[in-house]
């Protein structure tokens, strides 16, 4: 019994979760996979669910534009719709374009009696539908024709392509008719219903002064189906003249341009009708909304393909697709290139007229790869001395604030606590916050000094510093664990900083980005050679990108590169990183790694 209880309890409960979001249905009148569908599909759920907080259950029809005109059909589309939606009550039905008004204005009684309808209507409307609103914006066929005469004035022949399919035979009647007011200017021949490869033939051998005008093509009089955008992308390969269209699907499928259609625009439009009558207003109370959807465009391209003059593109056109030239790509870099050289031609002027013989000497017995490795060991060598002088600086920067500032800090906070007895009770208080502020500032300070210049690691070597490193840097949910085998026990100060800096970048790398449980260090010696090793568990990352992008992984690179060693990162999404660093070992140096007197005077002068 409890069991049938909480059946029912969750079956009321979902029936009530159901019943409080809206429930709306778009009827499309082409095919699942056309561009207004994608579109549509895209931009309404997200105007919907602004409109309704309590959120939107979304759902969609497709009507066969081919076996619509049959009434048989439109008798199963009925009973399929009132079956498959006889538990729901819709909110909105929102009606897309003429076949789906024309099927809800003829069945709403015993699909959707009670459901406010959202429409838009490519035709004029002889009446509107009861409890409705909608846009109505006709198609214009003949925009896009003018449009081309401005682009191509030379224009004596219109070739246009409609499909033998019903609906297609229905978007022929009205071009024929838009198209009339033109036929005194123009040679308009209607290639309608043809079969593909007579089609294909003629539109190759079309005469000159000719352009296309594609309509619409779902199939043709031998009974093949096509995709009409395919269709189109097909047609564009063999035309020996420039396609036009009508509507801004048939961008990048091969068109000039045209007075096209904005699906996109439509949608919108559509949708801000239909947030107003999910918020509650009734459909009938909003006045119908009429609207030029159309918008200029061509695809510069095609432009280029048809030798097309640009001057001749009217102002305000949309141009797609443009291919900018290598000056407004890279403008900005050859600025700056050219600056650069003639800076660096001025500096090392003198330089060349003195090496002039030499170098002309020197080309004759080596050849270009010693020159590469003279320029790189060079570079090596200045990334070195730009690390040694960031050190020197952070060291600097460690003992100011270890010296000067974190002694303040010192004194401030032992005023604070002596004033915090002196003063009454009532400031007391006060004091003592401001005492606990300047030791948090004071800790702060000291741990500042300590990450710029890590005294320690002269002090207990290298080891031990970064299993220091590794706890403060530790968090739950995080653990880091330290290794060593056969550390050599003197490690050159160079060397030494090296492979501390790198763990504390790699570290601070997992920390932020990684999300990883696990990270392990090992530091593995050998008479020659001091390799390390820092992997995780974590996400991973593209490397290819990072050393392009990421500041920190350059540092590492220039640290060990610049001690003549190696350093490889191999990393993937969701497979964690591991990153692999083997510098040689210094064989002139013979110092202690840390316990030496040297090691003791650096102690005690950051200490003073």
């Amino acid at each position: 019994m409890i069991g049938i209880g909480l059946a029912e309890l969750f079956v009321c409960s979902a029936a009530w979760a159901q019943n409080e979001q809206k429930q709306v249905l778009v009827l499309f009148s082409t095919r699942r996979d056309a561009q207004i569908v994608a579109i549509s599909e895209r931009v309404l759920p997200q105007i919907l669910d602004k409109a309704a907080p309590e959120g939107v259950d979304y759902y969609s029809e497709y009507i066969d534009q081919a076996r619509f005109p049959d009434e048989k059909y439109q008798l199963a589309l009925r009973d399929f719709l009132r079956l498959k939606y006889q538990d729901k009550k819709f909110d909105l039905v929102i009606a897309m374009h003429d076949f789906a008004l024309k099927f809800l204005a003829g069945n709403r009684d015993r699909v959707f009696p009670e459901s406010p309808i959202v429409f838009f209507a490519g035709t004029r409307l002889a009446a509107r539908p009861p409890n409705s609103t909608g846009v109505v914006a006709p198609l214009n066929f003949s925009g896009s024709v003018e449009y081309a005469l401005q682009l191509q004035p030379e224009t004596k022949h219109v070739f246009v392509v409609v499909g033998a399919d019903p609906a297609d035979q229905l978007y022929d009647a009205m071009v024929r008719e838009q198209l009339k007011p033109l036929a005194s200017r123009l040679d308009i021949s209607f290639l309608t219903g043809m079969p593909t490869k007579p089609l294909e033939e003629q539109l190759a051998k079309l005469p000159a002064n000719s352009i296309v005008y594609y309509i619409l093509v779902n199939s043709d009089a031998a009974g093949e189906h096509f995709h009409p955008l395919e269709y189109l992308t097909r047609l564009s390969s063999v035309a020996n003249a420039p396609i036009y269209s009508w509507v801004d699907s048939t961008m990048n499928h091969g068109i000039v341009g045209g007075s096209l259609k904005d699906q996109e625009a439509q949608t919108r439009v559509m949708g801000a009708l239909a947030a107003r009558v999910l918020k509650g207003e009734p459909a009938d109370s909003i006045p119908l909304v009429t609207r030029d959807l159309n918008v200029r465009q061509v695809d510069w391209r095609e432009i280029r393909r048809w030798g097309i003059s640009e001057s001749r593109i009217p102002e305000g056109t949309v141009i797609r697709f443009r291919e900018l030239s290598v000056w407004d790509r890279y403008k900005v870099y050859i600025i700056g290139a050219v600056v650069f050289m003639l800076a660096q031609s001025a500096l090392v002027a003198g330089l060349l007229v003195q090496a002039r013989r030499r170098r002309k000497a020197e080309a004759l017995a080596t050849g270009s790869q010693t020159q590469l490795q003279e320029s790189y060991e060079r570079i090596r060598d200045l990334g070195g001395r730009l690390l040694h002088a960031q050190e020197d600086e952070r060291g600097r920067i460690a003992r100011e604030l270890h010296d000067d500032i974190s002694q303040q800090l010192a004194l401030l906070s032992i005023d604070l606590d002596m004033l915090k007895v002196e003063v009454p009770s009532a400031a007391a208080e006060l004091a003592g916050e401001a005492a606990d502020r300047a030791h948090a500032v004071s800790k702060s300070v000291h741990d500042l000094s300590h990450r710029l210049h890590p005294a320690k690691l002269r002090l207990i070597g290298l080891v031990p510093a970064l299993r220091a490193l590794t706890r403060e840097m530790s968090h739950p949910g995080m653990h880091i664990d330290v290794t060593a085998a056969d550390v050599p026990p003197a490690l050159s100060p160079d060397l030494t900083l090296c492979m501390y800096r790198v763990v504390q970048e790699a570290l601070q790398n997992a920390v932020k980005y990684s999300h990883a449980n696990q990270v392990n260090v090992h530091v593995q010696g050998t008479p020659t050679m001091l390799s390390l090793v820092v992997s995780d568990d974590g996400v991973g990352f593209d490397t290819n990108d990072a050393w392009g992008q990421g500041l920190g992984l350059i540092s590492m690179r220039e640290r060990v590169e610049s001690l003549g060693g190696t350093i490889a990162i191999r990393s993937s999404r969701d497979a964690g990183t591991r990153l692999e660093v083997r510098a040689p070992l210094d064989p002139d140096w013979t110092g202690d790694a840390g316990n030496g007197n040297n090691a003791v005077r650096d102690v005690r002068a950051d200490s003073a």
